[in-house]
């Protein structure tokens, strides 16, 4: 078969996986959609206004490294000036709130615009005319702290001038007085010229400083840009909490849809089959090629070439002594039923003698011969009418009408009762056929309804498992693998199947076995020459033994089955 790379395999068993699980991916989305408005709803809605002040220059700025701009201010310093504590009071104070100033401050955020002198003073509310106020209160605060400041210290270099043209002016009129008094020419006379000329000159500059102290007028800056009522609320960002919901959402959906997968002990594709389990495919159908209970698959079909290369494939595996095929299911149902039937048939086709053999009761007694409805043949004399010596082994084999050289024993009445699967006459009577045919394909029950399936194997010289996905399990294809190795029986490989439908209407208005009901059948009633009687003490069954003529008009011939109730094993 075709390598399949395993960078491809991984990916189509993450996307197998994420098909199986959509659903829970999809439900995690949505329930993360719906916890993003929760909570969206939930918050509490933020407003934001915003103002934009021009800072200017005043007489006390000095810019120190690393300022935003080249020029005197420092946009670093006023922005962190805009949260301080003195301007937070006077924005409490232009409010006329309670709300403690340093509440007020953590409200605030400044930005600087790249290459300007302008502070973007924004504030945060619960509504917008609290945002709006804020945000134009810690403006206003801001400028005038800033020009209270500049004032302040105007002021103070008013006052250190005043000062020292106080004191000029007293030595002057003290070198004045001295001047008076000394003698012309004389040298003192000299320094005190020379001292009150000094003196004159720092009077007027100092004077002159004082005078343009005195008339300077003070700009911290201005308001550019008012704040305004913000139409929309900034947080919760509806869109952003929803989408976040809807990422966290599927990662969670992803992360569960993975969880179920490795926890899902259920295989579903036929890479599960062979990597899960551990175990080689022989054969995979889809519903496309999956035969139905009516008819074998027609060889140049889409499932007849599944089973051409199926029976190829066993060919090579067997060795030339090799002739006795066991197949069994790793689950209940019919799933074995028609891989042996189309198998046989598949071996039939080349020429060779087969003889298929029926040791699987089914499960329904609606459909109470699926094998004999599917080769069109008798239902009785069967595999249980053999072994328990009421007919010979020529007897019990029909031939299939399409196919002369496949010959088949069908189940018959109970072929799993009273252990007839572990009888010595079912060993003599697989080894009559091991010299007279080519090759033996029986039709096992499953390993997890019974044991008659080890048995069976047991006696084969390999085996294959009939796989119904959906319906088998990991625990299970384990458990038929291992029975199968106990009894030494080589395994051959695994056919999947998708899970098996029920049986169609048609199928169901015409069953190989019609139920009807009739009165007690007595066990010592005398039986015609044209009937066999299959007596037991909890089942009384009356088949016709062979083809029955029919006349124009008569009833077709039914078979008549009475039944106990009995318990059905667990699956």
């Amino acid at each position: 078969m075709e390598a399949t790379r395993p960078g491809s395999a991984d990916l189509s068993h993450y996307v197998g996986m994420f098909r199986r699980h959509w659903w829970v991916a999809l439900a995690a989305t949505g329930a993360g959609l719906a916890l993003g408005a929760a909570v969206t709803s939930a918050m509490p809605k933020v407003y934001e206004s915003s103002t934009s002040v021009l800072v200017s220059a005043v007489e006390q700025d000095t810019n120190q490294a690393g300022g935003r701009t080249k020029g005197s201010i420092n946009l670093d310093t006023e922005a962190q000036l805009v949260g301080s504590g003195a301007v937070a009071v006077r924005a409490a104070a232009l409010l006329r709130t309670s709300e403690n100033p340093l509440e007020l401050a953590h409200d605030v955020s400044v930005e600087v615009p790249a290459n300007t002198t302008v502070l973007v003073i924004r504030f945060e509310a619960d509504t917008p005319q609290k945002a709006q106020a804020g945000s134009h209160a810690f403006a206003e605060a801001y400028l005038r702290n800033r020009e209270q400041t500049a004032r302040s210290g105007l002021d103070s270099q008013i006052k250190s001038l005043s000062l020292k043209i106080r004191q000029l002016t007293t030595n002057l009129t003290s070198i004045n007085a001295r001047l008076a008094k000394a003698g012309a020419g004389s040298s003192e006379r000299s320094n005190l010229e020379s001292l009150r000329s000094n003196s004159q000159n720092q009077l007027n500059s100092m004077t002159g400083r004082l005078n343009e102290l005195t008339t300077t007028t003070v700009a911290a800056g201005s308001i550019i840009s008012d704040a305004r009522v913000p139409d929309e609320p900034t947080s919760p960002n509806t869109m952003l909490n929803i989408a976040a919901g809807a990422m966290l959402g599927l990662l969670a959906g992803l992360v569960l849809a993975f969880a179920r997968e490795r926890l899902d002990r259920r295989l579903r594709t036929a890479a599960d089959v062979r990597d899960r389990a551990r175990m080689p495919v022989l054969a995979a159908l889809d519903e496309r090629t999956t035969p139905h209970f009516d008819d074998v698959l027609q060889p140049y079909g889409p499932g007849g070439r599944v089973f051409n290369r199926l029976r190829n494939e066993v060919l090579a595996s067997l060795d030339p002594s090799d002739k006795i095929i066991v197949v069994t299911g790793a689950s209940r149902g019919s799933a074995s039923t028609l891989v042996a039937a189309n198998l046989a048939a598949a071996l039939a086709r080349t020429g060779s003698d087969v003889v298929l053999i029926g040791a699987h009761l089914p499960d329904s007694v609606v459909d109470a011969a699926p094998l004999a409805r599917m080769l069109g043949v008798s239902a009785v004399p069967g595999l249980s009418d053999l072994l328990a010596g009421r007919v010979t082994l020529n007897r019990a084999m029909q031939r299939m009408p399409r196919i002369p050289s496949l010959r088949v024993i069908t189940t018959g009445g109970a072929a799993t009762a009273a252990g007839l699967m572990q009888s010595q006459r079912l060993r003599d009577t697989l080894q009559a056929l091991r010299r007279q045919t080519g090759y033996v394909v029986i039709e096992a029950p499953s390993t997890s309804s019974s044991a008659d399936a080890q048995s069976l194997a047991s006696l084969a010289d390999a085996a294959i498992l009939a796989v119904e996905l959906r319906r088998s399990r990991r625990p299970m294809l384990t458990d038929a693998a291992e029975q199968l190795r106990r009894v030494g029986t080589p395994l051959l490989g695994a056919v999947v199947l998708p899970r098996l439908a029920g049986l169609r209407a048609s199928d169901l208005a015409a069953p190989a076995v019609a139920l009807s009901p009739v009165s007690a059948v007595s066990p010592l009633e005398k039986v015609s020459p044209d009937e066999t009687a299959i007596i037991d003490t909890e089942k009384t069954m009356r088949f016709p033994a062979g083809p029955v003529p029919r006349q124009s008009g008569d009833e077709p011939p039914t078979a008549v089955i009475e039944l106990t109730p009995a318990k059905k094993e667990d699956e």
